[in-house]
């Protein structure tokens, strides 16, 4: 029987979405510097799976929320979870293209079986008309280890000119699909390009042998995580968390309340029912001061971050540059239980300098705003191995947080 329906605050909404991601937790020990446990703990165990994206105008965005988190770490860290062995994370469709733990391998195989009428057209025309080609693929890889697309180049067609970016050859969506339907798995990425290879040499033996549940159980399973994950949500951002189907979804929720496992709520202000994760806290207070990255989970859907936070965000990498409006490779800044403010970042390598682009301060902002964001900044330029920051005349906070980092 369903339970009971309760009513919480928005502020309560809040800071139980800001604990269920990890944010607020007491500091570590002094002196101890971040490590894989850590990293697993706090970050990992929190958000459940972390967004990979090409651009590398700041940092590579699947690092960045460890760093929102935790503060200054040693990325490597993550590079050794995620491509040696004793393998602990693995590359998938969880979200958008994630890290996610490898236990949860099983959980994705029914994703993987749907690859003929899930994956984009291209790839399905491939698998339908040169499966031969995808046989090619596979025992070139067995043959030879690792490979990156660009390295099959021999088993392609001959093709024209080469059009968009996004013009790829047979043999890249041969590998793509391989790569949804789980054929293939990422050994690692070499700057940043995949190395493709057989998962029983990636994954740990005893994951990759072990059975798949139900597609029913897997999405129960997947909608659990995201429950955990996001502390308290609306059917939409349950589902959105690992891109599950809406039909599926639909049907999964409604049992996973029967069971007890989410619980109806209703959040004022929220135009929508909501579920609490059984788990959840709800804190009095979080003291939190982090730079969150444009791919981080806490604000990965639009409506979602609107409805727990009043912020507005809008990822701006595609919007010709005259029509943006706060800048390129926007950080909202979270300061307390409250996203306060923004900065487009760019860290410039070569000057050793991290820039700041544009500041924006949302209303009704804090005073201290400008001295913690100048505090935050400063943090992350030592972590990226940058000695200044630089703060650009643009935005109405740039002149108050360009006089703080210069005080600092």
């Amino acid at each position: 029987m369903a339970a009971r329906r309760e009513r919480i605050s928005a502020a309560q909404a809040r800071r139980i979405a800001l604990a269920a991601q990890g944010f607020g937790q007491p500091p570590l020990a002094a002196g101890r510097a971040p490590d894989a446990r850590a990293l697993r703990s706090r970050v990992l165990d929190r958000v459940g799976l972390l967004q990979i994206d090409s651009v590398n105008v700041l940092q590579r965005a699947h690092y960045l929320p460890a760093f929102s988190r935790l503060g200054p770490y040693d990325t490597t860290i993550l590079d050794r979870l995620s491509a040696y062995a004793p393998r602990r994370l693995f590359e998938y469709w969880g979200h958008e293209a994630s890290l996610l733990p490898v236990e949860r391998w099983p959980l994705l195989q029914w994703r993987m079986d749907r690859a003929h009428g899930d994956a984009w057209g291209g790839m399905r025309r491939i698998a339908e008309d040169r499966p031969e080609l995808l046989d090619a693929i596979v025992a070139e890889i067995a043959d030879r280890g690792p490979l990156a697309a660009s390295q099959l180049g021999h088993l392609d067609a001959p093709r024209g000119p080469k059009g968009t970016w996004w013009d790829w050859s047979d043999v890249k969506r041969g590998v793509e699909y391989l790569f949804w339907s789980g054929r293939l798995t990422s050994a690692r990425r070499v700057r940043f390009e995949r190395r493709y290879d057989l998962p029983e040499r990636v994954l740990p033996r005893a994951v990759f042998a072990a059975p798949a549940p139900s597609a029913e159980e897997a999405q129960r399973e997947l909608l659990r995580i995201a429950a955990r994950a996001l502390g308290v949500a609306t059917a939409l951002d349950l589902r959105e968390y690992h891109r599950l189907p809406a039909a599926d979804a639909k049907l999964r929720i409604p049992e996973l309340v029967e069971a007890g496992d989410l619980l109806p709520i209703e959040v004022d202000g929220w135009d929508k029912p909501a579920f609490l994760s059984p788990g959840a806290r709800i804190p009095r207070a979080i003291d939190a001061r982090a730079l969150i990255g444009p791919f981080d989970s806490l604000i990965w859907e639009r409506p979602r971050t609107e409805r727990v936070f009043g912020f507005r965000f809008r990822i701006e990498l595609y919007v010709p540059e005259p029509k943006r409006l706060h800048g390129y490779y926007v950080l909202p800044f979270l300061l307390g239980d409250e996203l306060v403010a923004r900065v487009d970042l760019k860290a410039d390598r070569a000057g050793g300098r991290l820039l700041v682009q544009a500041a924006h301060a949302e209303p009704g902002a804090p005073p201290e705003l400008p001295e913690a964001l100048a505090a935050e900044l400063a943090r992350m330029a030592g972590w990226l191995g940058l000695s200044s920051v630089s703060v650009a005349p643009r935005g109405d906070l740039a002149a108050a947080l360009a006089t703080a980092v210069a005080a600092g």
